[in-house]
């Protein structure tokens, strides 16, 4: 079966240029903020397999609408929000789906997410990790949401790294320093 078309859209935040990228089944993937624009729209295309940046259809440009609106510490629910899941593998769309059920401001671990597909032990958890680590849509799909054993940060892999994780969870009342969120800009 031929792939759809897929194309991309870098958009103004206020946490910087962050962009998605679609198919004509639905939002393929989602970068936040890299070192410069040209960072942040060379690791989209090349994440989602662009075919070049184009206007975003209308149920794009909401998404977009709401990713501006969460990265100003609006509560926005993506969960009505299509995503292009065809290319990925049976176990990380059900981990995905399970995580797309995580509410704002709330948290679960890897090693519980494990438990939930039926995995043991810390390969389990590991296992998790791996596949949050690919995750193609951060914040539509919470990876930030999900923990380190004993409620520890644990890794995120965008631009930042745990220090974004931190940001995003302290946009929706999560603290791991006991301070507030700093708004805009994070």
């Amino acid at each position: 079966m031929e792939q759809p078309t897929i194309n991309h859209c870098i958009f103004d935040t206020a946490i910087g240029p962050c962009g998605v990228a679609w198919s004509v089944r639905g939002l393929v993937a989602v970068a936040l903020p890299e070192a410069s624009r040209a960072a942040t729209e060379k690791r989209l295309a090349d994440k989602a397999g662009s075919g070049g940046a184009a206007t975003p259809p209308p149920a794009i440009g909401a998404v977009i609408a709401d990713v501006k609106r969460y990265l100003t510490g609006e509560r926005v629910d993506f969960t009505p929000v299509a995503i292009d899941v065809s290319s990925l593998d049976p176990f990380r769309r059900k981990l995905y789906e399970l995580m797309r059920d995580l509410a704002w401001g709330s948290t679960t671990t890897y090693g519980a997410l494990a438990q939930e597909l039926g995995l043991n032990g810390w390969e389990g958890a590991r296992d998790v990790g791996e596949a949050m680590g690919r995750n193609p849509v951060p914040i539509v799909i919470p990876c930030h949401r999900v923990l380190a054993a004993g409620g520890k940060l644990g890794g995120f892999s965008a631009h930042g790294g745990p220090a974004t994780k931190a940001k995003l969870l302290a946009l929706e009342g999560v603290r791991f320093d006991g301070g507030a969120p700093r708004l805009p800009g994070l």
